[in-house]
């Protein structure tokens, strides 16, 4: 069985973003960049699984700027096999991505398709979805649990009053909750073994995908700063900052 996990290059999680001074875009010149966390737990899930007898081999794409083969190195020190890094200096929305990643799949026809359910720069959750539907496969989404059967998986998924169990046949697509595996530490060891590890690169343009935006943005602000809060010395001071202050009652 092989295994394709998409993985995307964002600014790291711990670190806190701010907009351009024109507020057209987020500032990344300077800001530090990471694997998207939801892509690293599909990898480590596709690592264990392959770990674990249950596929034969593990393979991380990744669509962006040169810059991103650093994510795949990543990806690959995890355990991925080796990579395909689609070369683009555009900015491009899930609807291209997910064109993108039916082109690789075509290319590679893999078992199962992992990504996370989003990535953390714009949350917005549909590359999964997307790709399931141009390459006609099963879906899954918010994965916390994959067993692999004879007929395809049964999958667990997170829903709002609980979980879920679905059954899909092969190939198929999921993409990953918080909860679906907890990434392995990366030792320099495995990250000196993943630069040995193949990363083959293909140019966007040679696809021939309209990557034409269909949203517009329109802007970004920093979110309102929340004042600090003030002690009262009575219920009488509360009630009246409350209906003059506040104006809540």
């Amino acid at each position: 069985m092989k295994i394709l996990v998409a993985v995307k290059r964002v600014v790291d999680a711990k670190v806190k973003v701010r907009p351009l001074p024109d507020h057209s875009d987020v500032d990344t010149k300077i800001a530090k960049m990471a694997i998207n966390p939801f892509d690293e737990i599909a990898v480590e899930e596709a690592v264990r699984l392959r770990e674990a007898g249950k596929a034969d081999e593990v393979v991380a794409v990744t669509v962006g700027p040169l810059k991103s083969v650093d994510t795949l190195r990543f990806a690959m020190a995890i355990g991925a096999d080796r990579s395909i890094h689609v070369l683009t200096d555009e900015k491009l929305e899930p609807l291209a991505v997910a064109k993108v990643l039916s082109k690789i799949c075509e290319k590679e026809s893999p078992d199962l398709v992992l990504l996370g359910k989003q990535a953390i720069d714009d949350d917005a959750c549909q590359t999964g979805q997307m790709l399931a539907a141009l390459a006609g496969t099963s879906l899954a989404t918010f994965a916390c649990k994959i067993e692999v059967t004879d007929a395809g998986f049964v999958v667990t998924r997170e829903t709002d009053g609980g979980t879920q169990m679905v059954a899909l046949e092969k190939p198929a697509v999921v993409t990953s909750d918080l909860r679906l595996a907890e990434p392995r530490y990366v030792t320099l060891p495995s990250m000196a073994r993943a630069r040995k590890k193949p990363v083959e690169q293909i140019d966007f343009s040679s696809l021939g995908i309209d990557a034409k935006p269909r949203v517009k943005l329109l802007g970004v602000e920093m979110p309102v700063t929340k004042r600090e809060g003030r002690m009262v010395s009575s219920v009488d001071e509360l009630v009246d900052i409350l209906k003059n202050t506040a104006q809540v009652l």
